[in-house]
């Protein structure tokens, strides 16, 4: 819906509505579940306001889930800041993992969701999913390094992203955030076996 008569204008607020609006319905729905007119009433804003700030819905799902991606890795970081550098902190990841996944409305990961619903669009979205996990092997191998021989630094980042994505994969699949113990109890075994290697 257009704005009011005599009511300013404000891109900014306008876009970042639609984005809020969006990364919601997408997240709880899928990408493919929700059109744009729906995505339009909800955000009280125009199709036309969707296309000129997005372009298509293909870029607004890429723009949703590059933002997805942003504030997930910051919430990992000041999330695992105040434990030691090194294992500590990658279990400490997984602890926050825990919490996400018993969140009643935890749904998967929205960035690899988004890139799934998209696989036949360009590769824009899938190119953010390649940061995203590039974000999670940043991280590890920050803490890797300190606990390992430089050899094995990215291998075990490897590894231990796998353990993430197949914990989200699986609490998305069976409501158990248990996967999250599962899966830290796994890296430890990994690190303290490296570490000895």
């Amino acid at each position: 819906m257009p704005v009011a008569p005599g009511q300013p204008l404000d891109p900014a607020a306008t876009r970042a509505r639609i984005l809020r609006t969006a990364d919601e319905a997408f997240y709880a729905r899928g990408v493919n579940a929700v059109g744009i007119a729906d995505l339009a009433a909800a955000a009280n804003a125009s199709k036309l306001s969707i296309y000129r700030h997005f372009g298509s819905k293909t870029g607004l799902v890429q723009a949703i889930a590059d933002d997805r991606s942003r504030r997930t890795h910051a919430w990992l970081r000041a999330g695992i800041a105040g434990h030691e550098p090194g294992l500590a902190r990658i279990r400490a990841m997984f602890a926050l993992l825990g919490e996400w996944f018993a969140d009643p409305a935890f749904a998967g990961c929205g960035v690899v969701n988004a890139t799934v619903d998209t696989r036949d669009e360009p590769d824009g979205v899938r190119e953010v999913a390649h940061r995203h996990l590039a974000g999670y092997l940043d991280v590890l191998r920050e803490n890797l390094e300190r606990e390992v021989p430089a050899d094995r630094v990215d291998t075990l980042a490897g590894q231990i992203l796998l353990l993430i994505e197949g914990a989200i994969l699986t609490a998305a699949l069976t409501g158990d955030p248990r996967q999250a113990t599962l899966a830290s109890d796994a890296a430890t075994t990994l690190v303290q076996a490296s570490a000895t290697a």
